[in-house]
């Protein structure tokens, strides 16, 4: 099953570039920009050593990208997804023989289920709620960067896979967990807590998570670049700078202290949540206008 895996990330990975590459042509977006690309060659190097990197992207999107906040989630998804790939291929081949391919199945196809759940959800909330979650999300990562480097997180066991009603209630979670991954909520630290809560080892959590992720993010990818919700340039730009960073970070570099990027990441991320939740209050008052106000927006910025 292991291969098969292998294979249909591989798969997932040629139909996502194929969507992405024909999304730009329409689009006239072939020519991604140079921030777009070192920001997400620093986001993915350090987010196989263990950053994350869905936090610091979004946090980089309201700050500093002109942007409506409807999209900023599903940019974020389609940017992250061909380095997420890459990620779950290189997991795997080093310790996928060690994993439960059974769960990393189950987890996976809870995850995508949830993420294609999800899409319409996003797209269809109103705007004060998707600003309100990605505050949340942010917050939520701060908090978790913090306990991390506080070492208040669970240590996790020795366990290669789950007893059947655990693994049952790790495949409900992953399908809620598929649902927020629309609204920018990642997916990593949430399932690190479970699978260690349960008594999984920590270092054979992250295949599970990355194959989930990798096919997930495909195909939901596929949704936001075809509805044209998603920037494809900035979605270019990582894949272009992502892609070899992971390589580097995978192969070359390893392992390296990382607890004072993370505090710098949690001020960054801290700020932008504050900004996010200060345009949520003003759309909330503000009511049926301030949808009015981000489709038009939306529409204005992806014609």
């Amino acid at each position: 099953m292991l291969t098969a895996i292998l294979v249909l990330l591989i798969a997932a990975a040629v139909f996502y570039v194929a969507v992405l590459v024909r999304g730009a042509l329409a689009q006239g977006a072939l020519r991604p920009g140079w921030e777009a690309t070192l920001v997400g060659a620093a986001v993915n190097f350090f987010d196989t050593l263990g950053i994350g990197s869905f936090a610091p992207t979004m946090a980089w999107l309201k700050v500093r990208v002109r942007m409506a906040d409807r999209q900023i989630p599903c940019t974020l998804i389609v940017a992250c997804t061909l380095p997420t790939i890459l990620q779950a291929v290189i997991f795997l081949v080093l310790l996928g023989v060690h994993v439960d391919t059974l769960l990393v199945a189950a987890y996976s196809v809870a995850l995508l289920a949830g993420g294609l759940a999800g899409t319409r959800i996003v797209t269809g909330a109103r705007i004060w709620i998707v600003q309100a979650v990605v505050a949340a999300a942010l917050l939520i990562a701060a908090a978790l960067y913090a306990a991390s480097n506080l070492h208040l997180l669970p240590a996790g066991g020795l366990a290669a896979s789950l007893p059947v009603s655990l693994m049952i209630a790790a495949v409900a979670a992953s399908f809620v967990m598929g649902v927020l991954l629309n609204f920018g909520v990642g997916h990593y630290a949430p399932s690190l807590l479970m699978f260690s809560l349960m008594g999984m080892d920590p270092r054979l959590v992250f295949p599970i998570m990355a194959t989930g992720g990798a096919l997930a993010a495909a195909v939901v990818s596929a949704r936001h670049i075809q509805t044209r919700v998603a920037d494809v340039r900035i979605a270019l730009g990582f894949a272009i700078g992502g892609v070899p960073a992971v390589l580097v970070a995978a192969f070359i570099v390893k392992d390296m202290p990382v607890v004072w990027l993370r505090w710098l990441v949690i001020a960054v991320v801290v700020y932008a949540a504050s900004v996010m939740l200060r345009d949520a209050v003003r759309s909330y008052r503000l009511g049926p206008a301030a949808d009015a106000v981000a489709r038009a927006e939306a529409e204005g910025l992806t014609d």
